[in-house]
C-alpha cells in the first residue's frame, strides 16, 4: 500500500493505522509487544494511542497503553524510528474524576503537562501527532445524536488557548503536528480559522467514528475535509465487533460488547443489530466475509486518509490488514446505499 500524507504537514503514513485501545484491558504486554512486532512486519507504520486508554476507561488503566508501548519502544530501540507515533490529550473529564481531578475544561498548562507525561510514559523524545481527544465545548459526541443549543458551555479555554499550548510543543519541539478527535464540521472549521488568522498551528487530521453504521461523516465533514486539506484517521471500522457477524452469530461471543456492557453506547441502540446482520448477510452473498466487505468499504472511501484498526489477537490483526486487498464492485456499492437509506446510521 502507497503511503499517505497527513493533511498539509509533512507526515506521511500508511493507509491502516494500529489502535491500541485495547492494549492494558482486554491485551496484556507480551500480546500487545507481538501484536505491534507483527504489524511492523506487514508494513505498518502508523500507531494510535492516547493518555486515556486502555478502554473501557477506568482509573485502574489510565495511561496503561501508553506505558505499554513506551516498553515496547524501549525493548526496541530501532522500532521508534520506523513509525509515526500519535497519541491524544483527554478532554475535559466527562464522568472521570482521574483525569486532572474532574476539571471541566483543558487549560494550555493542562496541555502541556499531558504532553510531557506521554512523553515520559512512551519514552520518546518526540510525537509525531499530537490530537484533543474531545472538545472543550459542548457537543453531541460518543453516540449522542443532535446538537443542543439550549446546553451551555462550561467556563472553558479558547480554540485560541488550546492551540497556543499546541504551539509551544511544536516550537519546543515535542510535537511534530497537530490534530482534533471527536470533532465537529465547525470546530474543524474554527480551529482552522483561528490558527490562520492568529500564526498557530493548523490541525492536519481529524479522528472520528466512521463505518457501515455511522456514516455522519459524509454529512458536511467530507466536505470540510477536502476543501479545508484535512486527513479523516477513520476509528471503529468495525463497529466494536458488531460489522464482523460474530454477534448475530453468537450473541454472547467474547468481545467488547459482551465483555463491557455498560461502554459504547452508540453501539446499543435499536437498529444496530439488523443493520449488521443485513451487511453481514449483503458480505456472505458475494463471497465477501462480513469484516471483509465493512473494512474495504471504509479504508477505499475517498475522504479517508488512514483507517485505525484494533486486533487483540494475531488473527484479527492479518485479517484485518488483509482487507486492505478487497475491492467491493459497484454492484455491492449499490446494495450497500440501498441498505444505508432503509437503515441510515443506527450508531451516531
Amino acid at each position: 500500500m502507497q503511503s499517505v500524507t497527513l493533511g498539509r504537514s509533512d507526515l506521511r503514513v500508511t493507509p491502516i493505522c494500529l489502535g491500541t485501545m485495547t492494549f492494558g484491558e482486554q491485551v496484556d504486554e507480551p500480546t500487545a509487544f507481538a501484536i505491534l512486532d507483527r504489524a511492523l512486519e506487514l508494513g505498518i507504520d502508523f500507531i494510535d494511542t492516547a493518555e486515556m486508554y486502555a478502554v473501557p476507561p477506568r482509573r485502574e488503566t489510565f495511561n496503561k497503553t501508553e506505558l505499554i508501548l513506551g516498553n515496547w519502544f524501549a525493548s526496541r530501540p530501532e522500532a521508534r524510528q520506523k513509525v509515526v507515533l500519535a497519541t491524544k490529550v483527554a478532554g475535559p473529564s466527562r464522568g472521570m474524576p482521574w483525569i486532572r481531578g474532574g476539571s471541566a475544561d483543558l487549560t494550555p498548562d493542562d496541555i502541556v503537562a499531558a504532553c510531557e507525561g506521554s512523553l515520559r510514559r512512551l519514552q520518546t523524545d518526540v510525537i509525531d501527532l499530537y490530537q484533543i481527544h474531545w472538545p472543550v465545548r459542548s457537543v453531541p459526541a460518543f453516540g449522542a445524536t443532535y446538537y443542543d443549543p439550549t446546553r451551555r458551555d462550561q467556563p472553558g479555554s479558547s480554540i485560541e488557548a488550546q492551540l497556543e499550548a499546541l504551539q509551544r510543543l511544536v516550537r519546543d519541539g515535542k510535537v511534530r503536528a497537530v490534530g482534533l478527535s471527536n470533532e465537529t464540521p465547525y470546530g474543524v472549521c474554527e480551529f482552522i480559522h483561528v490558527a490562520e488568522r492568529a500564526g498557530l498551528p493548523r490541525v492536519a487530521t481529524v479522528q472520528n467514528c466512521y463505518n457501515l453504521i455511522n456514516r455522519g461523516m459524509e454529512f458536511g465533514m467530507s466536505e470540510v475535509l477536502f476543501r479545508e486539506e484535512v486527513s479523516l484517521l477513520a476509528y471503529s471500522p468495525l463497529a466494536f465487533g458488531h460489522l464482523t457477524g460474530k454477534y448475530i452469530d453468537n450473541p454472547a461471543a467474547p468481545g467488547r460488547v459482551t465483555q463491557f456492557l455498560g461502554y459504547a453506547q452508540r453501539y446499543k441502540k435499536p437498529n444496530v443489530t439488523p443493520a449488521s446482520k443485513a451487511y453481514a448477510e449483503l458480505a456472505r452473498a458475494h463471497g465477501l466475509t462480513p469484516t471483509q466487505l465493512a473494512l474495504s468499504f471504509v479504508y477505499h472511501r475517498w475522504f479517508v486518509t488512514s483507517t485505525i484498526i484494533g486486533a487483540t489477537n494475531m488473527v484479527q490483526l492479518k485479517e484485518n490488514i488483509a482487507a486492505w486487498d478487497t475491492q467491493l464492485s459497484a454492484e455491492v456499492m449499490l446494495e450497500i446505499e440501498d441498505l444505508h437509506l432503509r437503515m441510515m446510521n443506527p450508531a451516531p
